[in-house]
This record gives structure tokens, C-alpha cells and sequence, in this order.
């Protein structure tokens, strides 16, 4: 093992083959042995590394993220970075942290809960169980901020494995917690139903919730604190109120390091022209803003170059996408669809793809449009959202001018 001490490469190496065998069934606590030797040297980038190396050599997320709490609960017991003094109150990392004890507060209170459900006191014990899960509920934002602001930078330092893995485990826990909240809109249910659905969607849920926390505070925080630099957890804690804060609201204490604006390459005044006609910059962005759709284009080169920030956008963005790859901005499991739609826009087989979904009581629409020049070449893909709610209410006609909100 003293070989393995000064040369990182090779401690990765055995890390992903030590891992490996956990996940073809060796026995654990030989596992455990053997990453107790190795932990000691092995920082958490190593650790990222590892599972960036499985990827390369053909596994799977979906396999990775399979094995993922098992190897993460072996190496996270062995694995104890203490960062939270390199954190000043209201810093995104203390945030996150701060998050994260609410949350594990919210769980211990839910088993609690759910561990005195029975027949005596069913009707109100479930009454609580749900009031609980709503608050709980509350844990997307945490999810969504780290996948579309904090996972973006990462990546900028060629980090993608764990944000991937990561991803694919927040998408089982919003199943989970779906899941739940279904069942617990439910009416009439019999305290064996309830123990069914307290053993195979609340337990599996509260688990992998408190396992994500681990993952976060043993590996994903210590191993970000040691990567971005000043300025880009500036934009982290700039860019995050976009997409809310849960459970607890950030202390005060962190001011971002202040940054200069880029700079801009046509001047505020100056007309572009859009085909038929001319628009300045000013005018152009506020007719976009002011469209009652959401728009996201990206690249040739797959890369992110441009959103529309209307005030109602149905999917939250932020600036830190600019740059990222596109298969970068989905959950593993829609990577395959965003590839096939932009392999077949590139190649020119179609031009338009298209969805339609019900998302917390709206009815929205989802268009893919293939972009293309003067000489039909690819410059890349248009998104557009919208939700359709209100037309497909319309009836009748409305030929009279009235305003809407018009007493």
C-alpha cells in the first residue's frame, strides 16, 4: 500500500476496482478493510474521480447509482472532512448545510410519526404524516439549486461523474416522495394498506433522503470548497435565489466577492437587424422577456447559449447553464431523448419534436425546433415553453375589448 501514497492516479485506479468488488457482491467489511487502508490518503476529488473512471470504462449511471449507497455509506464512514469552519454564515456551502440539518430534522420527525400509526389513532396520525410531507416536499428546492447552479461549476472543472450519479438518485427520491403524496391523498385506507405504504414508499423515501445528505456533507460540499474558486461561489449564492431555499432561509454574514459586468459587444443604442425591420438591444430583450413563452437555445456544439427570464418561466434557470452542455442540464434518464432529438435535428431527418404534460395543475407544452441558416445548415435548437392552461379554458368568443382583471 505505501505505494499508493504519493501517486494519486493509482489510488484512483484501486479505489474504482475496490469498488467494483463491493459491487459483485464481496463481502463488506472485507471491502471495508481494504478502503481503510487506502481512505487515509484519498481525498474527495479521488473519490469523484473513481466514479468518473467506472463511467469511462463503461458503466452505467444507472449501475453506479445502483451501487452508490453502498459504497458511499463504506467510504463516507471512513471519509471525515469537516468543512463547515471553511464556511462563513450565508455562504451557498452553509446554506446547503443549514438545509440539510432541517431536512434530517423533518425525517426524524416523520419516523416518529409513522412509527405510531395504529389503529387507535389512524385518522389523525395520518392527518400529521401529511402535513409533514408537505413541509418535507419543500426539499426540490434544494435538489433543483444544486442540479442548475452548483452542479454547472463543477462541471466547469471537469467534474461530472458524482453530478450525474447524484442526479439520478435526486430523481428516485422525487419518485418516492410523489409516490407518497399520492397515497396520502388517498381517503378510506385501512391501517394494513397504510403499513404496505409505510413500509415500501415512506421508509425506502426517508432513507434515501438522509443517505443523499450524507453523500452531500461527507463528499460533494468538502470536495466543492477545495474546486471553486471565490467568484464563481459568488454566482452560486447570486444566481440561487432563483430557485428558493428550503425549509430555512440563508444567514447573513457571506457577501459574494463583487465582480465587473461583461462587457457588452454592441452598444445599448445600436440597431440589430432581425430580418424584416431593426431592433436595438434594449427593445430586443424586452420583447423576449415579454413573450408569454419560455425560450432556451442551444448551440451547434450542444452548449447552452441563451435563455429567455419572463417573469413566470415554468422551468427555472440559471445563468451558470450558459456554456453547459445540454445532456448536462437533464436527469440522467432524459439524456437519451435530448440526444436523439439533436441527432435528429443535426442530421436533418426531423425538424420539430414536441410534449405535452401536467405539471402541478398546469397543462404545458414543450416544442423542440431545429434551427438552421440560409444554406440549411444546423446552428442549434430552440426550446419553447408554454403553459396552455388558460387558452384551453377559452370558450365562446370575445370579440368586445376587455381587460383582464377589469372590475
Amino acid at each position: 500500500m505505501s505505494e499508493l501514497i504519493n501517486n494519486s492516479e493509482k489510488r484512483v485506479e484501486t479505489l474504482a476496482e475496490i469498488i467494483k468488488e463491493l459491487h459483485a457482491g464481496k463481502d463488506r467489511e472485507a471491502v471495508r478493510q481494504k478502503l481503510a487502508a487506502l481512505v487515509r490518503h484519498t481525498t474527495t476529488e479521488e473519490i469523484a474521480a473513481m466514479e468518473q473512471k467506472l463511467m469511462s470504462q463503461g458503466m452505467t449511471v444507472n449501475e453506479i447509482k445502483g451501487m452508490c449507497d453502498l459504497h458511499a455509506q463504506v467510504l463516507g464512514d471512513l471519509v471525515q472532512e469537516d468543512f463547515r469552519a471553511r464556511t462563513t454564515p450565508g455562504h451557498p456551502v452553509h446554506t446547503f448545510h443549514r438545509e440539510n440539518e432541517a431536512v434530517l430534522e423533518a425525517t426524524k420527525v416523520m419516523r416518529d410519526v409513522i412509527g405510531g400509526v395504529n389503529g387507535a389513532n389512524l385518522e389523525s396520525s395520518v392527518a400529521q404524516w401529511r402535513e409533514l410531507h408537505e413541509q418535507l416536499l419543500d426539499v426540490e428546492k434544494h435538489y433543483a439549486r444544486k442540479e442548475n447552479v452548483f452542479f454547472p461549476y463543477l462541471e466547469r472543472h471537469g467534474i461530472t461523474g458524482p453530478s450525474q450519479v447524484m442526479w439520478a438518485k435526486d430523481d428516485d427520491i422525487r419518485v418516492l416522495m410523489k409516490s407518497l403524496r399520492e397515497a396520502l391523498s388517498r381517503k378510506d385506507v385501512s391501517l394494513d394498506e397504510w403499513r404496505v405504504v409505510i413500509d415500501e414508499i415512506a421508509v425506502p423515501m426517508l432513507d434515501q433522503i438522509e443517505g443523499m445528505v450524507s453523500k452531500e456533507e461527507k463528499i460533494l460540499f468538502p470536495m466543492a470548497l477545495k474546486q471553486l474558486t471565490p467568484e464563481e461561489w459568488g454566482a452560486v449564492y447570486n444566481d440561487s435565489g432563483r430557485f428558493g431555499f428550503c425549509l430555512v432561509e440563508p444567514a447573513a454574514g457571506y457577501e459574494p466577492p463583487s465582480t465587473t459586468p461583461k462587457e457588452e459587444k454592441t452598444e445599448a443604442g445600436a440597431a440589430i437587424s432581425v430580418g424584416v425591420g431593426q431592433l436595438t438591444p434594449d427593445q430586443l430583450k424586452a420583447l423576449v422577456d415579454v413573450l408569454p413563452v419560455d425560450l432556451t437555445f442551444v448551440d451547434a456544439d450542444d452548449r447552452v447559449a441563451f435563455f429567455s427570464e419572463g417573469k413566470d418561466r415554468i422551468f427555472a434557470r440559471s445563468p451558470s447553464i450558459i456554456g453547459r452542455k445540454v445532456q448536462n442540464c437533464h436527469p440522467p434518464q432524459s439524456v437519451a431523448v435530448v440526444d436523439r432529438i439533436v441527432s435528429d435535428f443535426r442530421s436533418g431527418k426531423e425538424n420539430v419534436a414536441e410534449f405535452w404534460i401536467n405539471l402541478k395543475g398546469r397543462f404545458v407544452h414543450i416544442r423542440y425546433f431545429a434551427v438552421r441558416g440560409g444554406k440549411g445548415e444546423y446552428l442549434g435548437t430552440l426550446e419553447v415553453t408554454q403553459d396552455l392552461s388558460h387558452p384551453r379554458a377559452l370558450t365562446g368568443e370575445r370579440r368586445l375589448l376587455e381587460y383582464e382583471g377589469t372590475a
